[in-house]
């Protein structure tokens, strides 16, 4: 990385990209202060900054790898950058003795014709240009489009409607079409902006340590150096591969519903009952007990039942969060312990979830995090016998509490959700289970690829909508993946149920026809099963559904291939098309579509009442058309019958797996 003088400023090079570009009229970087008013709602956030000051730092001194900026010539800087790295890999290093400077604005070369994606998890738009993406870990909302009537009640009725930039997790991370990263290392509220033609500029709250950037020659490269950068899952566990994770919340009675399941064919690798703990009764209904140990009432004679079930191939999970209610049995344990986050006056901070309270266990508290560990997650629920469990609520970190290491939690919200992940890795470890066991969460931030094992998508509406339906869990996949996450997954089905929104079946066939060529299929009976169609309770749906499952199974050995890939390589199993066709501009901006590995395309019907689809099939390719084998030439749009079962996939010529794929159509 370079420093270029000129008579009235600076470029900062890295590979011979522009990076930055300072001139005295026009900076690259301003410096200020914001007073900001933040709002959580059970998960959901208001949040308004009131600017008090945005100065630019006009003047600049370059002095070897540091730049000082200052308001103007002769003033005392107020920001001082030090420069290092090579031609690959370059560091911008933030110091200020400043302390009044709570707001920082950088600008980054840009130019039109850019493509920009990452930012962590993003649902509704995988090409970031164009938009601004405040980065925030929340509940995600309902909806997520302020112009639709189901975003206005979610909003009128709970503050829970969210909008296109919402996410359980964000990143302070992009790439760019010119094939370099850049990365923010700060926990503080930031904010993307890429609305501008001729520079992308960055928002902190706070005086970041440090912005890193990475150069390679190629985006599989730059995808290599981002999961070496921010860590890699173990190998899936070997039981994964024998079917779906099947989701029943109907204690007892899950067993049976298991049992019809197993008989009309389907493969099974699970049994997910998050009711594992019992269940709480409100005016809302019927809500988990939040006490995370196994009730004898709701779910009798457990732990043979598990042991059973594990000695016919088939794994048994469960659900856990962060917090722990008053009236359970850990809490007081906890309490007594000092392992809770606090209020202003030292005492335990109680969370209101809705007629229950809670106490949130304080992660930076190196004891309440080994206690949680060991003590819940460790004895209660792998010594037990889970084979794996939800890890929910890693973006609820409430921001008026008061944290064992000093710091605000305002800095700390972002922070929570890697915190939470390296609990449950600590956890899987001390018990040497470490890619056998499989814990999925869906908040995250910077640093949780090395603790989390699987991602889910969130609680998407049961729907086909643009910004909350199934096709966003494709976006949030392919975001995701390039930052590090090799592997992605979705309730099938969606999950959220408000205002009279239900599940349809040919929802959950569409969606069970995309969870077919994802790394793991799993099913969720949603927020409110009996308002709406489960698997199991439609003969039409069923037999889709086991069929959907052997057709996951036939192409295990090509989803092998693809996790040895991701444990070496740090690929993701879902890939964006320009990943492997980087000369073919017009895969940049696709999001309803993906390469599962490298040689199967998949282009999920996402639209109600669809019989046919088209999709874009990549220049530099030859491809077959998986159920009538017809071949297409690369480079253009091709329209397909999509009948149900036949989802739209399509192979390469010349593929290794050609044989596989093939087999498919005798399923």
């Amino acid at each position: 990385m370079k420093i270029q003088t000129t008579s009235d400023g600076f470029d900062l090079v890295l590979d011979g990209r522009l990076i930055l570009r300072h001139r005295s009229e026009a900076p690259c970087l301003f410096v200020g202060q914001g007073d900001a008013r933040m709002d959580m709602y059970r998960g959901n956030f208001d949040i308004e900054d009131y600017v008090i000051e945005r100065t630019p730092l006009s003047h600049a001194v370059v002095s070897g790898s540091e730049i000082a900026f200052s308001n103007a010539p002769g003033q005392k800087p107020r920001l001082t950058l030090q420069v290092s790295g090579d031609e690959r890999n370059g560091a911008i290093a933030f110091r200020s003795d400043d302390s009044a400077i709570n707001r920082l604005w950088i600008r980054i070369a840009a130019e039109d014709g850019e493509h920009v994606w990452g930012g962590g998890e993003q649902m509704s738009y995988f090409d970031m240009r164009g938009r601004r993406f405040p980065l925030w870990t929340s509940e995600p909302g309902v909806g997520r489009d302020k112009t639709t009537e189901i975003t206005f009640k979610a909003d009128v009725t709970g503050k829970s409607g969210g909008d296109y930039w919402n996410t359980n997790y964000p990143q302070p991370t992009y790439l760019s079409s010119y094939r370099y990263a850049l990365h923010v290392e700060t926990s503080a509220y930031s904010a993307f902006d890429f609305r501008r033609g001729d520079f992308h500029e960055i928002e902190i709250w706070a005086v970041p340590e440090r912005i890193e950037l990475t150069a390679r020659p190629t985006f599989i490269a730059l995808v290599e150096a981002m999961a070496e950068r921010f860590g890699r899952q173990p190998p899936l566990p070997e039981w994964v591969y024998g079917g779906a994770i099947i989701g029943l919340k109907d204690g007892a009675n899950s067993f049976e519903r298991l049992e019809r399941i197993i008989a009309a064919g389907t493969k099974v690798s699970g049994l997910w009952c998050e009711d594992w703990v019992g269940l709480r009764h409100t005016s809302f209904g019927a809500r988990l007990f939040w006490d995370w140990k196994a009730n004898d009432d709701r779910y009798p004679a457990l732990r043979q039942r598990i042991a059973e079930l594990e000695d016919r191939g088939i794994r048994f999970l469960g659900y856990v969060n962060p917090y722990l209610a008053v009236d359970g049995s850990l809490f007081p344990e906890a309490e007594a312990a000092g392992y809770f986050a606090t209020d202003e006056n030292g005492k335990t901070a109680l969370v209101d979830f809705g007629e229950f309270d809670c106490g949130v266990v304080d992660f930076t508290n190196p004891e309440a995090s080994a206690w949680f560990a060991d003590r819940v997650i460790g004895q209660n629920m792998i010594d037990f016998g889970l084979s794996g469990w939800m890890a929910d609520f890693g973006e609820y970190l409430p921001i008026d509490v008061k944290l064992a290491n000093s710091v605000d939690a305002k800095i700390m919200h972002n922070a929570w959700p890697t915190l939470w992940a390296e609990v449950n890795a600590r956890a899987v470890e001390s018990r040497g289970k470490t890619g056998e066991i499989l814990f999925f969460m869906r908040a995250g931030f910077t640093g949780v690829q090395k603790h989390c094992p699987l991602l889910w998508a969130g609680d998407q509406s049961v729907d086909f909508t643009r910004h909350d339906g199934l096709v966003t869990v494709i976006s949030g996949a392919l975001s995701s993946g390039l930052l590090g996450n090799a592997y992605h997954h979705s309730d099938i089905g969606g999950y959220t149920s408000l205002f009279g929104n239900v599940r349809t079946a040919e929802l959950i066939m569409r969606w069970a026809e995309m969870g077919a060529f994802t790394p793991v299929m799993r099913t969720h009976e949603g927020n409110r099963p009996r308002d709406n169609l489960q698997i199991d309770q439609d003969p039409q749906v069923m037999a889709h559904f086991a069929r959907m499952t052997q057709i996951y199974v036939h192409l295990v050995p090509y989803l092998k291939s693809l996790v040895a890939e991701a444990s070496t390589r740090g690929l993701p199993v879902q890939r964006p098309l320009f990943l492997h066709f980087e000369d073919d501009a017009r895969t940049y901006a696709i999001q309803d579509a993906y390469l599962y590995g490298a040689d199967l395309l998949v282009a999920p019907v996402s639209q109600a009442g669809k019989t046919d689809w088209s999709t874009y099939l990549p220049a530099g390719a030859d491809w077959v058309h998986v159920w009538t084998d017809e071949t297409f030439t690369g480079g253009r749009d091709v329209t397909v019958p999509a009948p149900f079962g036949q989802p739209p996939v399509f192979y390469r010529v010349g593929s290794r797996f050609a044989e596989l794929f093939a087999g498919l159509r005798t399923i």
